[in-house]
């Protein structure tokens, strides 16, 4: 009787197998039956896109900065004009270079990770080529909010820095602020600020494509 009651149960498992395959077939199937392949969903929440999608506002444009707080000796930054240009814009990620007078080594990545949003710097030398101190940055890791958002120092950062012999700099967390009128860079430590305000009201002529990058 045991034996027979382990048959009836098997060909109920395989009954309802062989009923569900259809349905299995058929969600991996679009309508002319051949199978769908597509991407992967690249996810996101509301606060995040919304930033993202604010800075991509203004794409193609460029606007005029000013310091508005350093503690240091100035960095190289102090009687220059500063420039930032939106200048390149996908679904994904925004290329901003940040011109220091004639200095266009730098251009900041905000690009959308799947997990939140990631900042880093590409910095290069006048011929292109990855200057020794490049792609540090960081990632969010809250929410934020649709205006700002918080870029802790990663890890790939903050052994960066080590090796530079800078470590105070793995404290790192940028941050950046965009409003109707200012877009705000900021780097923030224990014992260190700067912070650059540009003026989003007064679109200015854009420059030529940063070094490392072409028109």
């Amino acid at each position: 009787m045991a034996k027979f009651k382990t048959v009836l149960l098997s060909s109920a498992i395989a009954a309802a197998l062989a009923a569900s395959a259809p349905t299995l077939a058929a969600s991996t199937q679009g309508s002319n039956g051949e199978p769908q392949i597509s991407e992967a969903p690249l996810v996101s929440i509301k606060s995040h896109d919304a930033f993202f999608a604010a800075i991509k506002s203004h794409c193609g444009k460029a606007y005029a900065g000013k310091i508005s707080v350093d503690n240091s000796d100035g960095g190289g930054f102090a009687g220059k004009e500063l420039v930032m240009h939106v200048r390149k814009c996908n679904d994904r990620q925004l290329q901003v270079p940040f011109h220091v007078g004639d200095d266009a080594s730098r251009t900041w990545l905000i690009t959308k990770t799947g997990s939140g949003l990631q900042l880093k710097h590409d910095h290069r030398h006048q011929d292109g080529s990855n200057d020794k101190s490049t792609m540090y940055g960081g990632h969010t890791v809250d929410a934020g909010w649709p205006q700002a958002q918080s870029f802790p120092a990663d890890q790939y950062s903050k052994e960066l820095f080590v090796e530079q012999g800078i470590p105070q700099s793995n404290g790192n967390t940028w941050q950046m602020f965009i409003y109707p009128d200012t877009f705000t860079y900021r780097l923030i430590r224990q014992g260190r600020e700067f912070r650059v305000d540009f003026d989003l009201t007064k679109p200015v002529t854009p420059p030529a494509a940063p070094w490392g990058y072409s028109d």
